[in-house]
């Protein structure tokens, strides 16, 4: 007992420690690298092989890797993983310089439907891509600036004329201050005919090590330098910005490299194993790198094409799609309980929530939750249930367009967690761990359990 309780605080330290580093831009680029994964270009042609790993990016936003089975065959089943990066943020406006009495101020625009009153008395910074000319090139570089520049300060409560609520006008009150006309006396200069303060240009050519005349454009959103961090008691939950939905990216990619990482596992196979994360979800995911575009269905086409010595069928990506699976959450606030039916209340700590919708703004079904509770149930992992109530909104996910879209079976699943679109966000640490080990076995166990259900047989 005493063992296992020593095991527990290291892992908690570990995980503290991870929480409060925060990550690079190109992490999971980074961490596939590491472990083998081998950086495909769309641009030109693959010669993949059985037994092996690869990924790809698509504008530095999107990453989708894949490990072929050592006994794949074109026609067999591709075992999905499906996430997005994105969350809500203010972005970088084209023409972004702004100034008023003396402060210099930086334009941004709403992206996705965040808690904008979170926003306000953060210390802010910028990350993103920038486009930078390089030898006569354009190439995409990420961008990260650790210090805090940016700031939405928000009103002196004896200059508000209503004290009980907190009102604000997001195209006038969300512009953050970033830097002052005077400092110590001197003036500073701010050429009137760019699009983007100079200091503002400098800090990321500086962060770039390039010349400000080489960044061409860029694609920068704001962020809170607060890093993520364990809280609570017994270090039980995450306190972090992006949770929805960066901690299932996180999740579902370590789940997606635990289950490669078995060599006798990935040797056996004769499936190929996919994990996908998308931009733009928060938007409507309508775009050449979201959701509800051809991204995945091309990559999963070029896969079947691979260079074999038999012959594959002419109708083998139906065939494989039809035998595929894509496995693409919120927790009841303690404040709110009357905002969840009573039946379906998921909690922190407690498992995957499986999310249903009979309108189809999740994708999951009876076959495919039957499908994902045996694994979990197999295995000894928690899991959870959710509906919304009838008289409740109902959000949507990746799910319902990847389903219809490539005729995929599909389930919503997600870790519960508090304050969702909020600029700090707050979930289970029991559910990190819980979520990788349902990935992993997932991705390893589905086909051999999807054999012993019997769909469209009379």
């Amino acid at each position: 007992m005493k063992e296992k309780l020593e095991l527990d605080r290291i892992n908690l330290q570990e995980r503290r420690r991870q929480a409060e580093r925060g990550g690079r831009p190109d992490q999971a680029r980074t961490i596939l690298l590491n472990e083998g994964y081998q950086e495909l270009n769309e641009r030109v042609k693959w010669d993949l092989k059985r037994n092996s790993k690869y990924f790809l990016t698509r504008n530095k936003s999107s990453i989708l890797s894949f490990a072929i089975g050592g006994k794949y065959v074109p026609g067999n089943p591709f075992v999905i993983i499906g996430t997005h990066c994105d969350s809500p943020a203010l972005k970088v406006r084209p023409i972004s310089k702004k100034e008023k009495e003396g402060i210099l101020q930086v334009g941004v625009s709403l992206y996705g439907g965040g808690l904008w009153n979170t926003w306000f008395d953060r210390d802010l910074s910028l990350a993103g891509r920038c486009i930078v000319e390089e030898n006569g090139k354009y190439r995409q570089r990420l961008v990260k600036i650790e210090k805090p520049i940016l700031r939405i300060p928000s009103l002196a409560i004896h200059l508000e004329s209503n004290r009980d609520s907190f009102q604000f006008n997001k195209e006038n009150h969300l512009m953050p201050i970033f830097a002052q006309r005077v400092l110590n006396g001197e003036k500073v200069e701010n050429n009137k005919t760019e699009n983007h303060h100079p200091e503002m240009m400098e800090l990321l050519a500086k962060e770039l090590n390039t010349e400000v005349n080489k960044i061409k454009d860029f694609d920068l959103v704001l962020y809170d330098t607060n890093k993520g961090t364990l809280g609570g008691l017994n270090d039980e939950f995450i306190f972090s910005g992006r949770l929805d939905n960066q901690l299932m990216a996180y999740t579902g990619l370590q789940g997606f490299i635990n289950a490669n990482k078995d060599i006798t596992s990935l040797t056996e196979s004769s499936d190929c194993r996919v994990y996908v994360s998308f931009d733009h979800e928060e938007i409507g995911s309508t775009s050449d790198r979201g959701a509800d575009s051809v991204f995945l269905g091309t990559i999963l086409e070029r896969i079947m094409k691979m260079e074999i010595s038999q012959t594959v069928s002419p109708t083998a990506y139906q065939e494989a799609i039809r035998k595929s699976f894509l496995c693409s959450a919120h927790a009841v606030h303690p404040n709110y309980p009357e905002k969840h039916e009573a039946s379906h209340k998921p909690k922190l700590n407690e498992g995957m929530v499986i999310k249903t919708n009979f309108n189809q703004r999740y994708a999951t079904t009876d076959l495919t939750a039957l499908l994902l509770k045996t694994i979990a149930e197999k295995n000894n992992l928690p899991y959870q249930e959710f509906v919304v109530r009838n008289d409740s909104p109902c959000g949507s996910t990746i799910g319902p367009l990847l389903s219809s879209k490539l005729g995929i079976r599909t389930i919503d699943v997600g870790c519960a967690q508090l304050s969702m679109h909020s600029i700090r966000e707050t979930s289970g640490t029991k559910d990190v761990e819980s979520s990788i080990e349902l990935f992993k076995h997932y991705l390893q166990e589905f086909s051999e359990l999807d054999e012993k259900f019997e769909i469209d047989y009379e």
